[in-house]
């Protein structure tokens, strides 16, 4: 007998894969957390019935959210990932060398525990010395943090549960107290298919917090529509205006410095929901 794992994307579209076996599962404190082996994109994890990472796509996406702030910004040092706990983002952050320090905090302690068993090869740099993980609300930390980091990256689930707070205008004003003068930050802001709503709400409330506001978007198949959103809220750096010399030889698979310029390209029914 065949077995299946189906996210509803909407009430009337879903995208399914073929499972091999059910690895852990669990009702954390603060989601179900569900980590399966599919037969196309090997290990997967599932919080609330929603795909959050697989081994195989999972570099575009953390590469995304991640170098395009960091090659913007001239000299990240102290980065910041609220989220993001299977690690993916700290790994992509720890291949720039001027980052002095990169902390995680996420609020489920779980999502660590069991990306680290069976998504090491994401979660393997989290025990780098410049590292520093933090169990507890990110909503909470932002609130607590001023003039502290150059970069913020909110790698979050979609805003339910635990997440609603960090899509709202309050979180990205406690946003730019905690960045410093010239800070940089990116949000994943989900599909503009689905979530177009969602979209336009999170641009609008970032431009009138942030001189510079830009959406860009990535291919992540396992993803809703498989079109991806984030929007970076930037103090004083423009990501179409970073010096030839600011980028520097990194190893990606799908960030580039040609992706970096052509990642902000829009089509028009996107580029109409920054309007």
């Amino acid at each position: 007998m065949d077995l299946w794992f189906t996210e509803k994307q909407t009430k009337d579209f879903g995208i399914t894969a073929k499972i091999k076996r059910t690895l852990h599962t669990e009702k954390t404190d603060f989601q179900d957390l569900d980590m399966i082996e599919t037969n196309e994109w090997g290990n997967m994890l599932v919080l609330d019935g929603m795909v959050m990472t697989t081994q195989k796509d999972e570099f575009v996406y953390h590469e995304m959210i991640s170098h395009v702030p960091l090659f913007t910004h001239p000299n990240p040092q102290n980065v910041l990932v609220v989220g993001g706990g299977d690690g993916g983002v700290i790994r992509e952050i720890l291949k720039h060398p001027s980052v002095q320090k990169a902390v995680l905090v996420e609020i489920d302690g779980k999502v660590i525990e069991y990306s680290k068993q069976y998504l090491p090869e994401i979660a393997g740099k989290l025990e780098d010395p410049r590292v520093e993980v933090k169990v507890t609300d990110g909503f909470m930390h932002i609130a607590e943090s001023e003039d502290a980091y150059d970069i913020i990256l909110v790698d979050s689930t979609e805003p339910v549960g635990p997440a609603v707070q960090l899509f709202s205008k309050g979180f990205y004003a406690g946003i730019s107290k905690a960045l410093k003068t010239d800070g940089v930050f990116v949000a994943q802001t989900d599909n503009p298919w689905f979530k177009a709503d969602l979209i336009q709400q999170v641009y609008q409330d970032v431009k009138e917090i942030f001189s510079i506001t830009k959406l860009y978007t990535a291919n992540i198949p396992t993803y809703p529509s498989g079109l991806w959103t984030f929007t970076m809220g930037s103090k004083t750096h423009h990501p179409l205006e970073v010096k030839q010399d600011r980028f520097h030889e990194i190893d990606t698979k799908y960030y580039t410095e040609e992706i970096h310029q052509a990642c902000f390209a829009l089509p028009k029914f996107v580029k109409d929901l920054t309007k």
